[in-house]
């Protein structure tokens, strides 16, 4: 099987490039290599569609930063980052672009042809630990639903549409200027190839009421900070019979109190005391499963790392699981008792080390939050 090649290469730009950049560079290459400047050129249509495919990818800027991420083995849901196997896709997809230069993709296959719908946004927010385990949600969008009372034409009940008698139901008119012929939008049916008459009273000619729906989501485990949900078919209807668009549901995973996460690896600093880190020790740690004992062996340096495999987040794609990253740091205690200031100052004789003669109090912060984070585990 042939590889695939970079999206940015079959564009012919650079990575940094911007959005607009990107759409200029798509419309000059899918103009070069059109279907009806290149007859019975197969080579030419196979561009024509690889070129495509790229502009869907990199002309989203969120299914862009995806494919940035991950290359070709970006998921991009099931509304994205597929492939077009036949021109007439382009066509309904990007065919606007191809507006006032005559050819086949814009709206001269007339107004009446099926249209996508429009697709919507919205957003979650979860925390860490559903990001990881995976968790079900119910969400209130606002989108458009067919009217009831005309059942989507807009006409008044009793009537239909009637064909625009200007543009004759193409959507379009041509007029010639010498050897140029400049095709533009319909002024009085607005590229729609119909007219009506009589609206209907309740959505005013629209077809189209807004409708507010309950969806259920399911977010898969490992999912990341800003990634996105693709619900296929749940966005506006389409036009003349066309489907509906998709739902992208964008998540947002809240910070945790102990955890910093970095893609699929989790860190965690957790404090020791001296004698701990001079001694060794077996201390209790957090995990996304709960508590975990973890041997500190003597000698261990402040910033020392310990790395747990398998203990970090889900890979969001199937892959392996990320680790969590221990770093031990030495807590020093901001108040003691008679009895330990003394042992100290002995030890500091030992040392032949010169310290204070006083201290000053105090704080604990990891403790607290550990402790608040089995409580809410339990």
């Amino acid at each position: 099987m042939a590889t695939k090649r970079d999206y940015y290469e079959v564009l012919g730009v650079s990575r940094d490039v911007t959005t607009v950049e990107i759409k200029k560079a798509y419309k000059k290459m899918a103009l070069a290599n059109h279907p009806d400047r290149n007859p019975g050129d197969e080579e030419a249509i196979k561009r024509f569609k690889e070129a495509a495919e790229a502009f869907e990818v990199l002309g989203d800027d969120q299914k862009r930063a995806h494919y940035d991420r991950y290359g070709h083995a970006a998921d991009f849901g099931a509304g994205g980052g597929h492939q077009f196997h036949d021109v007439s896709d382009i066509f309904s997809a990007f065919g606007d672009l191809f507006e006032g230069f005559g050819f086949r993709g814009g709206s001269t296959r007339g107004g009446n042809r099926p249209r996508q719908g429009e697709s919507l946004r919205t957003k979650i927010e979860i925390d860490l630990l559903e990001a990881a385990s995976g968790c079900e949600r119910e969400i209130q969008i606002m989108r458009q639903e067919p009217c009831e009372t005309c059942h989507g034409s807009g006409a008044k009940p009793g009537t239909d549409p009637q064909e625009c008698d200007y543009c004759g139901g193409a959507g379009q008119v041509v007029q010639s200027q010498g050897f140029f012929r400049v095709q533009t939008t319909c002024p009085r049916c607005r590229g729609a190839g119909q007219v009506i008459v009589e609206k209907c009273s309740d959505c005013r000619g629209d077809g189209r009421i807004a409708k507010e729906i309950t969806l259920d989501i399911k977010v898969p485990p490992g999912i990341d900070n800003g990634m996105q949900l693709c619900l296929r078919g749940e966005g506006n209807p389409g036009q003349n019979g066309g489907p509906r668009g998709d739902l992208y549901v964008v998540v947002s995973v809240d910070e945790h109190p102990l955890f910093r996460r970095q893609e699929q690896e989790l860190s965690c600093h957790v404090p020791i005391t001296y004698t701990q880190a001079v001694l060794g020790a077996e201390i209790e740690i957090p995990t996304l499963e709960g508590r975990h004992e973890l041997k500190i062996k003597a000698g261990t340096q402040p910033g020392e790392v310990y790395r747990l495999k398998g203990l970090g987040m889900p890979n969001p794609h199937g892959g392996r699981r990320g680790d969590l990253h221990v770093i031990v740091q030495i807590d020093v205690p901001r108040k003691i008792s008679e009895r330990e200031e003394e042992l100290l100052r002995e030890l500091a004789e030992i040392e032949h080390s010169e310290v204070s003669k006083h201290r000053s109090p105090s704080r604990v912060s990891f403790f607290d939050k550990l402790k608040e984070y089995f409580t809410h585990a339990e």
